[in-house]
């Protein structure tokens, strides 16, 4: 079972939720935890895990051959990311622009082109107090992520639950996170922008057709929007995380809220219970 924790914005606390639900179900099942945040993954300071393998993640991109290349045009035409462009003379590749399809080869008419992989960052992986953790960070500079997220997702089991923690937002690579997701939990917080960021992920999840519902961070804050919305949209509400300021203090140290508040566990006992159960929380 692969459960994607996302949120339409940053900071609504999906990381929190995350790796305080991936201990909790620890104790139940066995556990893997993605962290696909590769642009700022941080789910390891709260983990700590053992980390013991590390590797390039790379993609492949075209490499042209210029004594074979008659610059015909055909390759540049075909790439809609404008990843190559034919001038009077040569043709270049702008490797950053790549998005790896391989569909420029298949279109050389003179076979002037081969594919040479480029490191775009790094996948480390390891065990934490049981969980088998995966996270990947994408290379400065980079401009796409979605590639690396896909080598992170790669690494999921069929025979572990697969907690998935996604970029924040609604772009891309949330779209390529949950596109591998079997449920989705939506972290949102209480407030006007958390409604507001939290309708955009709704939409985006329905689009991609995965069961969904919603958990609230900091429930004692703001109003009761949120909860109406959800009412009024037939949204279940999988459980909720009051404002509390211990919660913060562990946090700031890098301790799970579980481990160093035991009663804040129940809020995330009855979520890891129903998510076991299909969504039935």
């Amino acid at each position: 079972m692969k459960i994607a924790i996302a949120s339409g914005k940053g900071g609504t606390g999906k990381t929190t939720v995350s790796t305080n639900l991936a201990r909790i179900l620890s104790g139940k099942q066995q556990v893997q935890y993605l962290d696909c945040d590769v642009e700022e993954p941080n789910a390891h300071l709260f983990l700590h895990p053992r980390i013991t393998d590390r590797y390039d993640a790379c993609t492949l991109i075209p490499q042209i051959e210029e004594a074979v290349c008659d610059n015909c045009g055909k390759c540049s035409e075909f790439c809609y990311f404008n990843a190559i462009a034919t001038l009077a003379n040569t043709t270049l590749v702008f490797p950053e622009l790549c998005h790896s399809c391989g569909g420029c080869l298949r279109v050389c008419p003179v076979n002037a082109m081969t594919e040479v992989r480029r490191p775009i960052g790094v996948i480390e992986s390891g065990t934490a107090d049981g969980i088998e953790f995966v996270h990947g960070r994408l290379n400065i500079g980079e401009a796409i992520s979605l590639p690396l997220i896909r080598q992170v997702i790669d690494h999921a089991k069929p025979d572990r639950v697969v907690i998935m923690d996604a970029p924040p937002g609604t772009a891309c690579p949330v779209v390529g996170t949950l596109q591998g997701a079997d449920i989705a939990v939506l972290v949102a917080e209480p407030t006007a922008f958390g409604l507001h960021d939290l309708t955009l992920a709704i939409d985006l999840i329905r689009e991609i057709a995965i069961p969904c519902g919603v958990f609230i961070n900091r429930s004692d804050i703001g109003d009761d929007r949120v909860e109406r919305f959800c009412a009024e949209n037939d949204i279940p509400i999988w459980g909720r995380l009051p404002h509390d300021r211990r919660i913060a203090e562990a946090y700031s140290s890098g301790i799970l809220a579980v481990d160093a508040i035991p009663e804040v566990a129940a809020s995330f006992d009855g979520l890891a219970k129903g998510l076991l159960e299909g969504g039935n929380v």
